[in-house]
């Protein structure tokens, strides 16, 4: 299958680019710069050096996929990016695979597929992009992330210690964050292509829900850990960021591993932190 990929130089979509040359797919993904078209090439696949909100490229290398796997998410992106998909996809089984993610669902204890949203301030522009997505005729799934860990990267590297400087906690560390291993994502991504479900809608998350305070230990090696109060996380992230941070989010997975096959098998988010890839 011939695959357009945007996002192929960042965290989830350069693990997404390794899953799908490795199952056999042909990718070609669009990129800023030469040294990130290089990059991809290394990775086994093709670019196109260009910008991601550039209509007539995107236009062009979407015409000439079988399928297209949006991993390079952003508000001032989606909008435009997913009507040109849409547009050239309508009337067609190719199958579009979108980027949502796990703060869209707010505080809940069993998030699911049929929960209701409730997006912090952070995520609130995901809402309208993603209905017009799921009320296309294309066969459109949307993988929901739950917080992504592995290779020493993403929001958990906020608590990896020293041995000396303090490991703060976003509020008192009682919140719990659904997870999920970038390389196990990357993944089910492969499946949501090659499965080409018609308004398909999956939530990623390998089921451990580890609370903050856990994680904090589980990465501070040695360093001293410290709770603070919520207004001392805002102003130390941002309001936005930290309210989505204070979230308590526990999911299972259930629905990807049943309809979609997927079986995750990486570390978890604790054992990566104490023994594994952020070990510095």
């Amino acid at each position: 299958m011939q695959v357009f990929l945007t996002g192929a130089s960042g965290y989830i979509g350069s693990s997404v680019l390794r899953a799908l040359v490795a199952h056999g797919d042909r990718v070609t993904a669009l990129v800023r710069s030469d040294e990130k078209a290089q990059a991809v090439r290394d990775a086994g696949g093709s670019a196109v050096v260009g910008d991601v909100t550039d209509t007539d490229v995107v236009r062009r290398l979407v015409h000439d996929a079988d399928a297209v796997v949006h991993t390079a998410s952003a508000e001032s992106v989606d909008p435009g990016f997913t009507a040109t998909v849409l547009e050239a996809f309508s009337g067609s089984a190719r199958p579009f695979v979108h980027t949502g993610g796990i703060f869209t669902f707010g505080d809940s204890t069993d998030i699911s597929e049929q929960s209701p949203v409730s997006p912090p301030a952070l995520t609130a522009w995901r809402a309208p992009v993603e209905a017009t997505v799921r009320a296309s005729d294309v066969r459109t799934t949307i993988v929901a992330p739950g917080i992504v860990h592995g290779r020493g990267a993403g929001i958990p590297a906020m608590f990896v210690g020293d041995g000396e400087h303090e490991v703060r906690f976003v509020g008192d560390g009682s919140q719990r964050w659904t997870t999920v291993h970038v390389d196990d994502l990357a993944e089910l991504y492969v499946l949501a292509v090659h499965r080409g479900e018609q308004d398909g809608y999956v939530v990623a998350a390998s089921g451990a829900n580890p609370t903050v305070r856990e994680i904090a230990e589980a990465g501070a090696h040695g360093s001293p850990v410290v709770a603070e109060s919520v207004d001392a996380s805002r102003e130390r992230l941002g309001t936005d960021f930290a309210d989505a941070l204070l979230l308590h989010q526990e999911a299972s997975g259930a629905h990807a591993r049943a309809a979609f096959g997927w079986r995750p098998s990486r570390p978890s988010l604790l054992e990566d932190l104490a023994d594994g890839s952020y070990v510095r």
